[in-house]
């Protein structure tokens, strides 16, 4: 149900009801039989759309894995700005996108495992594409940093390493709860993750 919530608010509207029928589908294909096995035939007869409609849409299966992809991460991105936006100081906005990580997780699970699973299947020439946005995305992040009275806590920290500070531990918790080898929702300790990014932030003096 909410993975169909994301796919209407990523394409929305009535001439987008067969795209996210198939991608729907193709999700569902993926998560159980793998995306490698998975072919572009099971995917037109789980969603009833024609191979000539799904190479339309999406030119092949890379295109379909790559849609569902960017929908999720534009999904993921736009929840983190709008949580971001009354945040106010570097440890509140922390808190902020823990929180809002884990709840899209939680809200998301077949999306979020599909996240965790589908980058090693793209091309060099798609990964490339996908780093791209990812770093246009991640510009309103760094724009609200420079806006904070208090970015000086982050000045000894590189760029490329500051992501992987605030969200490891999260990330971590959260793969461990999607592939079932925990049992707790990652809900139930979003406040101690949350504590753990900060204090991983304190402690990282590289200088």
């Amino acid at each position: 149900m909410y993975e169909q919530d994301l796919l209407e608010r990523v394409y929305s509207g009535k001439r987008a009801l067969l795209k996210r029928q198939i991608l729907a589908q193709a999700l569902d294909c993926f998560l159980e039989q793998g995306i490698e096995t998975t072919t572009i035939e099971q995917i037109c007869e789980r969603s009833g759309a024609s191979v000539g409609a799904v190479y339309h849409h999406f030119k092949n299966k890379e295109g379909i894995v790559r849609a569902l992809y960017l929908a999720a991460l534009q999904d993921q991105s736009q929840q983190r700005m709008h949580a971001l936006h009354d945040a106010q100081g570097i440890q509140q906005g922390i808190a902020v996108l823990i929180h809002s990580y884990i709840a899209w997780t939680v809200q998301h699970p077949q999306f979020a495992r599909f996240l965790y699973t589908a980058r090693s299947s793209f091309n060099t020439v798609t990964q490339t594409d996908i780093e791209q946005q990812n770093q246009q995305r991640n510009q309103y992040l760094l724009l609200w940093i420079d806006q904070q009275l208090d970015r000086v806590v982050l000045e000894h920290i590189p760029y490329e390493l500051l992501f992987s500070l605030v969200i490891g531990a999260t990330e971590s918790y959260c793969r461990a709860w999607l592939s079932g080898r925990v049992q707790s929702s990652p809900l139930q300790y979003q406040e101690q993750l949350a504590r753990s990014a900060w204090d991983s932030i304190r402690q990282s003096d590289l200088g």
